[in-house]
C-alpha cells in the first residue's frame, strides 16, 4: 500500500463552472501534497484545466481503486452515482459537492467548495454506510447471465412502449402476485427519493434498513408499494407469456435485456456504499430543503425528550371497547 494520498476527483466536465471547480480542487490537493486522481474519461474531458499539474494520476492505470482514500464529486446525483461506480471494489467514501439542481445525494452546495476540500484534506469528515443492492439475472434455464449492483434502485421495465410486461413477484422464495405492468422498482432507502418517489413509493429514512418494491402502472388490485426487510430476497420473473421483452436498469446507468423467462433477483449487497458527511444535518431538514417543502405553522421542537415522556397508565375506560369509536363495528 502506497503512502501517497490518492484522492479521486469526479466532475461533470461538460459544464464550464464544473471544469473551473475541478481545477480549483486539483490545485488545492496538489498544494497539500496529495495526488489528484481522475478516471481516463474525466482526464480527457477536463484536458487543459488539469494538465499543468504534475502530481496527478489515472484511476485503474497508475492508481488502483483500493488505493483511493476519498472521492470528491463535482456535479449532481448522476455524477455521484458514477463516482460510486468508479470506487466500487474499494473502501473510499464519496463526498458530493452539488453543482446541479436538486443534488439529493450531495453533501454540500457549490459555495462551500473550498471549505469542503480543506476538510477533505484534513480528513475531517465522518463516513456513513448506505445499503446497496446485489442484482442477478437468470435465464429460463436458471443459468446466471448477468450480475451487477445498485445504490438507488434496480428496475425491471418493458422494452417497448406498446406492450406491457407480464411478471410474477416473489419474496423470500414464495410467490406473492402475478400481473401485467409497465415495470417494477426495487429501491434502497437512499434511492427512495429518486425513481421510487416518482412512482409513488414511500420515502425511507437512510437509517432504516429496508427495501421498497413498487409496481409501475400495474393491472392488478393488489399492486401496492411494499417495504421488505434488509435480508429479504426479491425475485421478478418475466413470464413466458409476455409478448415482447423487458430491460433491467440499475441506477439508470447499467442495463441488460430481459427475454421472456428471465428472472431478476435482488437482495442486499454485502458491500455498502460509503458517503462522506461534513454536517450532521437531520434527514428531515434535507427533505425540506431539497424539495422546498412548506413548514409554515410549525410550533417548534417538543419541549421534552421522548425518554422523559410519562407512560400512559391504562384506565378502566381503556379496557371497555364500548367507550372507543368504532366499537361493535
Amino acid at each position: 500500500m502506497t503512502s501517497t494520498r490518492n484522492i479521486l476527483v469526479v466532475a461533470h466536465a461538460l459544464r464550464d463552472d464544473t471544469v473551473a471547480a475541478a481545477r480549483r480542487v486539483t490545485a488545492a490537493l496538489v498544494a497539500a501534497g496529495a495526488r489528484a486522481v481522475f478516471s481516463a474519461d474525466d482526464r480527457a474531458q477536463l484536458g487543459a484545466a488539469i494538465e499543468e499539474f504534475d502530481n496527478t494520476g489515472t484511476l485503474g492505470i497508475d492508481v488502483p481503486v483500493d488505493e483511493i482514500e476519498l472521492a470528491i464529486v463535482l456535479g449532481g446525483d448522476g455524477t455521484i452515482l458514477r463516482a460510486a461506480e468508479l470506487v466500487r471494489g474499494g473502501t473510499a467514501p464519496v463526498l458530493g459537492i452539488n453543482m446541479g439542481h436538486v443534488g439529493f445525494l450531495a453533501e454540500i452546495e457549490r459555495d462551500e467548495l473550498d471549505e469542503a476540500v480543506h476538510r477533505a484534506i484534513l480528513g475531517d469528515y465522518r463516513v456513513e454506510e448506505r445499503l446497496a443492492l446485489a442484482v442477478r439475472v437468470q435465464d429460463s434455464d436458471d443459468s446466471l447471465i448477468y450480475e451487477t449492483w445498485a445504490l438507488n434502485e434496480a428496475t425491471v421495465e418493458k422494452a417497448s412502449r406498446e406492450r406491457m410486461l407480464e411478471v410474477v413477484l416473489e419474496v423470500d422464495g414464495r410467490p406473492l402476485s402475478s400481473f401485467g405492468c409497465d415495470g417494477m422498482v426495487v429501491s434502497t432507502p437512499t434511492g427512495s427519493t429518486a425513481y421510487n418517489f416518482s412512482a409513488g413509493g414511500p420515502v425511507i429514512w437512510p437509517t432504516v434498513e429496508a427495501m421498497a418494491v413498487v409496481p409501475l402502472s400495474a393491472h392488478a388490485l393488489f399492486a401496492k408499494p411494499l417495504v421488505v426487510g434488509p435480508e429479504a430476497t426479491i425475485a421478478i420473473e418475466v413470464l413466458e407469456r409476455t409478448n415482447g421483452t423487458g430491460i433491467l436498469w440499475c441506477d439508470g446507468r447499467r442495463s441488460h435485456d430481459l427475454p421472456p423467462g428471465a428472472r431478476v433477483m435482488v437482495r442486499r449487497s454485502p458491500e455498502p456504499v460509503r458517503l462522506a458527511r461534513l454536517h450532521p444535518a437531520a434527514f428531515t431538514d434535507r427533505l425540506v430543503r431539497k424539495f422546498r417543502l412548506p413548514v409554515e405553522g410549525w410550533r417548534g421542537p417538543i419541549s421534552a425528550e421522548p425518554e422523559t415522556w410519562a407512560m400512559h397508565e391504562p384506565t378502566e375506560s381503556d379496557a371497555d371497547p364500548a367507550t372507543h369509536p368504532g366499537a361493535g363495528a
